[in-house]
């Protein structure tokens, strides 16, 4: 079933983590964050939806580096249930699409539960003080092809908020999978 994410919490300042990537190293958002802003965006390998927009999320991280905003991912899934999103096939899907940014791995959750999650894709926009400025989609297409010349909502967002340090008052929710909870 679809989740949509909530409103955009301006100011709500990102919560610190420290997680393993798929290039072996650890990294702590200190290190990750970018001089203009910093995406944090929760994905996983087997959603259609980020399945759908990988292509365009990797162009928009391109695209928001040469602004200064730095772009991390982040999957929360229950590898067990869903052995797709296991480190082992992240590293494979990193690989495969060239990511240009760390893909961690959020073994435990608790980060997922600290940024209040809620699917894949999620993407958080910070501006350059970590304080939010971005809880919306990538763009109009869900989990369909994008239309030629569609607005591209992640990207207009985040280059204000490179720019100014503010994020767009109207946002429109990121709608996706939901991030698959281990059970108790």
């Amino acid at each position: 079933m679809a989740e949509q994410t909530p409103l955009c919490d301006f100011g709500w300042a990102a919560p610190a983590f420290r997680l393993p990537a798929t290039d072996g190293r650890i990294y702590t958002l200190d290190e990750l964050r970018g001089p203009k802003g910093t995406l944090v965006m929760f994905i996983c390998n087997h959603c259609p939806y980020v399945q759908a927009v990988l292509e365009r999320i990797v162009r928009d991280a391109r695209d928001l580096a040469a602004l200064g905003v730095a772009t991390v991912a982040i999957s929360s899934n229950d590898a067990t249930a869903y052995p797709e999103d296991s480190f082992e096939r992240m590293a494979e899907t990193a690989a495969a699409h060239g990511f240009p940014f760390p893909y961690l791995y959020d073994e435990s959750q608790d980060v997922a539960r600290r940024y209040q999650a809620v699917c894949t894709p999620d993407f958080f926009g910070f501006d350059a003080g970590l304080g939010l400025q971005y809880r919306g989609r990538l763009d109009a297409s869900g989990k369909n092809p994008a239309p030629a010349g569609a607005r591209r909502d992640l990207f207009g967002a985040m280059k204000a908020v490179a720019a100014t340090g503010r994020g767009p008052a109207d946002q429109a929710p990121s709608v996706g999978c939901s991030i698959k909870w281990k059970t108790a």
